[in-house]
């Protein structure tokens, strides 16, 4: 059955919204994590580094196991997998508030949570792009935005939440605010089959009459079986029916036994036969695909403007990623006054990175402006805005740098228009799932290596200036892989030789 074209509206503009809920219930909580970082920091009693691997688990394990994510949608389904995921979170998070220890909320927090979230992601993007062809930037921006405005509503949210009912009833709450992904989940419709007519297939008597020429074929043996059996019998238990002329006729019955016995072990020999040929194809297959896959990945990374993206978006997460964590417990070491914040700064954060998302992705869609140069640019203004976080003293100023990552960072809207650039349309999915995975691994280790800073230097000044350089390399490893060098000084040698000029007669020409 061949799938219906995307529709480009109708039933996926609800899909969309149901979407647009899913990323705002299931990434709220794990991106807002820095307000639950400050009541863990107090309830264990653990340094900062030991307690931030619990965000960045959460944010880096869907990553990380995107191939997996992959499979199992493939496998699956949409809308099996998202109301599993669904359990999954709101699972994960009730277990959090019963967590005994620093290491439990590892894994209820960090890998159930975030398992969870990478399976919902997966689920919605790969069912707009099935929904939403000519229409897919907008649909896939739309639903964007749900996680940025989830840390925006999420953050001042579990800050109430912890005022009123302390940190196990906040994660009770937000836990059961996650069970609305399971109508989210079930309101995604596959898309059914298309209409068009299907090559025909072999008419229902021809079938039924090879079925019944198979079985008059396999009739014959299991006839001699019966008949052996029964002689069998009679041999063994006697008869007073046998006469003198069924003694006589016992050469013609092992001579029929010994036929059947001879036909059946052909038989079992063809069978097994069969079955070693197939299993040797099908491992041939698989060898042959785990092969392809190889090499394709060793193609992409010979193309230096891809090693290069590698490099900028696990450097970038390293050093971008852990102000989403950490913003909080920076202006509380600042010694900024409580009465001063007027919302978290994870909240400021949030909200001007959906604002970077939409802007960054306009200015991507004109023609004039090169989106590779303007990602590199993003990442410079990045690490200069990180570099800047010591400096600031009081919650405006944390507040205006904030925004000012949160806008920068913005720049993953037109991450796959970079990626696609780079490599192609033909091997996006390929180059993208490489690139998520070392995008993962960046989340896994900013926050920790950050709060590591901390603890040796009792201070966030040496962590952010890492942070900022960490970006800032990444950024200028990108400039220098996408200028023109090559071109440049191979310039001269890409023009063709003249010809030489050979004679040639008159008679000849």
């Amino acid at each position: 059955m061949e799938p219906k074209k995307p529709p480009d509206g109708g039933w996926g503009w609800v899909i969309v919204v149901a979407s647009f809920f899913t990323q705002f219930l299931c990434y709220g909580s794990p991106l807002a994590v820095g307000v639950l970082y400050i009541e863990w920091l107090d309830v264990y009693k653990e340094g900062k580094g030991k307690t931030a691997w619990v965000g960045s688990l959460a944010n880096g394990v869907g990553l990380i196991l995107s191939p997996l994510c992959s499979l199992c949608v493939q496998s699956f389904g949409v809308r099996p997998v998202t109301i599993f995921s669904g359990f999954m979170v709101a699972g994960g998070l009730m277990l959090s508030s019963v967590a005994p220890n620093i290491y439990f909320l590892y894994f209820a927090y960090g890998v159930i949570v975030g398992l969870g979230c990478g399976l919902l992601y997966t689920a919605s993007v790969t069912i707009i792009c099935q929904y939403f062809d000519k229409r897919r930037g907008l649909a896939l921006g739309l639903v964007s935005t749900g996680s940025s405005i989830g840390i925006f509503i999420y953050a001042a949210l579990q800050l109430e939440l912890v005022q009123l009912y302390g940190l196990d009833g906040c994660l009770l709450i937000v836990g059961a605010l996650g069970l609305n992904i399971l109508p989210c989940g079930i309101l995604m419709r596959p898309l059914g089959p298309s209409d068009c007519p299907q090559p025909e297939k072999a008419p229902v008597e021809s079938v039924s009459a090879q079925y019944s020429i198979y079985k008059e074929k396999e009739k014959v043996p299991e006839e001699h079986i019966s008949m052996l059996e029964k002689g069998y019998s009679e041999e063994k238990f006697g008869s007073p029916l046998v006469t003198s002329d069924s003694n006589r006729e016992s050469p013609f019955h092992e001579k029929e036994v010994a036929t059947v016995q001879t036909k059946e072990t052909e038989v079992y020999k063809k069978k097994e036969s069969e079955q070693k040929n197939f299993c040797k194809q099908l491992a041939k297959k698989n060898w042959q695909r785990c092969q392809n896959y190889w090499t394709e990945t060793v193609s992409l990374f010979k193309n230096r403007v891809f090693s290069a993206l590698f490099i900028a978006i696990l450097l970038l997460d390293i050093g971008a990623f852990p102000p989403l964590l950490l913003m909080e417990d920076v202006a509380r070491s600042a010694n900024v006054p409580d009465e001063d914040f007027v919302i978290p700064l994870v909240a400021v954060l949030g909200i001007m990175t959906a604002i970077g998302k939409f802007l960054l992705g306009v200015l991507a869609d004109l023609k004039f402006i090169n989106t590779l140069y303007l990602y590199v640019g993003t990442l410079i203004l990045t690490s200069m805005t990180l570099c800047a976080i010591p400096f600031a003293k009081s919650y405006l100023g944390l507040a205006v740098l904030s925004g000012l990552i949160g806008f920068f960072t913005g720049n993953w809207s037109i991450f796959p228009y970079v990626t696609t650039k780079t490599v192609g349309i033909e091997k996006l999915t390929h180059a993208y799932g490489i690139l998520m995975f070392f995008a993962g691994v960046g989340n896994c280790l900013g926050p920790p290596i950050v709060g590591w800073f901390y603890d040796w230097t009792q201070n966030y000044d040496i962590a952010f200036y890492f942070c900022g350089l960490c970006v800032l390399i990444g950024g200028v490893v990108l400039l220098l892989a996408a200028l023109p060098w090559g071109n440049m000084c191979h310039r001269d040698s890409a023009k063709p030789a003249p010809k030489p000029y050979v004679y040639q007669a008159a008679s000849n020409a």
